[in-house]
């Protein structure tokens, strides 16, 4: 194997990677800000506060988009087993 198909493997892992778990991440992002900037509206200074309406939204976005992540990580197990033999050599 030489070494730009391993590059090549690893940019399509990491590429699958990042896609696969930006939802679940931006939407915690999305929600801590807005949760935070409630807090300090609020002068509420409480931690567990901020931390149930950010899993409460990474579980719905796995629920929503679990679909979308599912397809893409079948996508690149499928590139590499269909070119397994090809990697072998």
């Amino acid at each position: 194997m030489s070494e730009d198909t391993v590059i090549n493997i690893m940019q399509m892992a990491i590429k699958t990677v990042i896609f696969a778990s930006a939802p679940p991440l931006l939407l915690g992002l999305i929600v801590g800000i807005v949760v935070s900037i409630i807090q300090t509206i609020t002068s509420i200074n409480e931690q567990t506060l901020a931390f149930i309406p950010k899993i409460l939204a990474v579980f719905l976005s796995l629920i929503i988009f679990g679909p979308f992540i599912i397809s893409t990580i079948k996508e690149l197990f499928l590139t590499l087993y269909v070119d397994l033999a090809r990697f072998i050599r």
